[in-house]
């Protein structure tokens, strides 16, 4: 597959319409077409429905749409690393994180380092471990910050120096708020907001003393925002990370730590024999003296 021609699919797709599409790309509408039929002879499917009214994606379009996006986005951050001037360190660093206070030691590396080399251009991406993970085996991160419990057998990381505090988030006129702490049997009966990562719940279910899906789940949550917005509407109690949600001054939310309490360990990670352009080198060295610094 050219990779100008999936530049061509992600465009219609993105705008599902040829004639936006080939206006925007600055193509005739004919050539535009002719290129599209092509890719679909070259794959043997199917990737556009085509009305009046404009076009749809199949499910395979949908598919390639996905993927395309992947490989145009790792050929544009390999272009740019190969792009550094042979005297003065440029690129991107690419980061994916869980939320966690933790990031602010990561954040302070990474401002000690654009001060040293201003070039350098830092991409974050959110999310949970399962997708960060993903776009690491893809190429499209080059580091990942992992709360434990994570499996890192196919990364090489390096422990951060900070740990997670997990604790329950609830309303100030909740019935709990006055616990200074929660025990397990606080929660056996109240409607919780978990997690939908597996590693997580399943360290949670031994803090609880028993299976996470034996107590009385009404929703889950990949990041803590919107979960906390639906405990702010009392539709719950959120089981989650110290430190994610505004509880100071008149908002309406509190956090409270657990007991027995559970901290886990943050790490970064890459992938086993990368080989990093110049800044995520530079990067990992400054990250390591701030670290051998803060022991």
């Amino acid at each position: 597959m050219d990779i100008r021609v999936l530049r061509y699919f992600i465009a219609a797709a993105t705008e599902k319409n040829i004639s936006s599409a080939a206006q925007s790309l600055h193509l005739s509408q004919p050539a535009l077409s002719k290129q599209l039929k092509e890719l679909e002879a070259e794959l043997g499917t199917k990737l556009f429905s085509r009305g009046n009214r404009g076009i749809a994606l199949t499910d395979q379009g949908n598919y390639l749409l996905k993927k395309a996006k992947e490989i145009v986005e790792l050929v544009d951050k390999t272009e740019s690393n190969f792009n550094e001037a042979e005297n003065d360190i440029s690129g991107e660093i690419f980061i994916g994180c869980g939320e966690t206070e933790g990031m602010r030691f990561v954040a302070q590396s990474l401002k000690k380092l654009q001060e040293t080399y201003p070039a350098i251009r830092i991409h974050l991406h959110s999310g949970n471990a399962d997708d960060i993970s993903e776009k690491l085996e893809n190429g499209l991160l080059d580091f990942g910050i992992f709360i434990d419990p994570t499996d890192k057998i196919r990364y090489d990381y390096i422990k951060l120096p900070y740990k997670d505090r997990w604790g329950v988030l609830m309303r100030k006129d909740s019935p709990l708020v006055g616990k200074e702490t929660i025990k397990p049997q606080d929660l056996f009966d109240k409607p919780l907001l978990v997690s939908r990562q597996s590693t997580v719940n399943n360290e949670l279910s031994g803090w609880l003393g028993k299976s996470i899906e034996d107590v009385s789940i009404v929703a889950t949550y990949n990041l803590i925002y919107n979960a906390g917005l639906m405990v702010e509407e009392g539709f719950g109690y959120a089981l989650c990370l110290d430190k994610l949600v505004k509880t100071e001054g008149d908002n309406e939310l509190c956090f409270r730590p657990l007991d027995p309490s559970l901290e886990v360990n943050l790490n970064i990670v890459w992938k086993k024999h990368q080989i990093f352009s110049r800044s995520g080198n530079k990067f990992l060295e400054q990250l390591r003296k701030d670290i051998a610094q803060n022991s």
